[in-house]
């Protein structure tokens, strides 16, 4: 009951929104500046609040531009990435709560990747600031079906995150 009063309050203090992978989240800055790539002109970096629960999960995504994430408050989450050597996993969280997850992680442009809260009843406040910024034409949301073509090895975790 603790945990879902401490959710409540941070969706509303945060004024954090449904986002379409899964969780919460509030746009908390976009550069000025923009450069241009590839796939337009992108802003120089975006950052967001993201709020994940337990009771969900971040869908298996991908984006064409680095994802770094900082921990904040919550339970430790796990990235899950899928690439060239299969199903990895990133911890993120407090590194004197275990010493192979860290407060950073860092997914790489092109890293089709989800995550998860592990632990029962609870959530996870973190930060992603993504360079060159965030742009919702570069958001890639995955099916199962197409996942599991690629990456047999990992359909448990495919089955919970699409």
């Amino acid at each position: 009951m603790k945990t879902q009063r401490r959710i409540d309050y941070l969706v509303k203090s945060l004024h954090l929104l449904p986002h379409p992978e899964g969780g919460f989240y509030r746009e908390t800055y976009r550069s000025s500046e923009t450069l241009n790539t590839e796939y337009g002109s992108r802003n120089l970096a975006t950052s967001i609040y993201f709020l994940l629960t337990s009771a969900d999960v971040s869908r298996f995504h991908r984006i064409k531009s680095d994802e770094l994430w900082f921990f904040h408050e919550g339970s430790a989450l796990t990235i899950h990435l899928l690439n060239d050597t299969g199903h990895q996993e990133l911890r993120l969280g407090l590194p004197y709560e275990n010493e192979e997850q860290l407060p950073y992680q860092l997914v790489k442009a092109n890293t089709i990747f989800g995550s998860t809260i592990d632990s029962q009843d609870s959530y996870a406040l973190v930060s992603c600031v993504v360079s060159p910024g965030f742009d919702f034409n570069d958001f890639e949301l995955f099916d199962k079906e197409t996942l599991a073509k690629k990456y047999p090895e990992a359909i448990q975790i495919i089955s919970r995150l699409t």
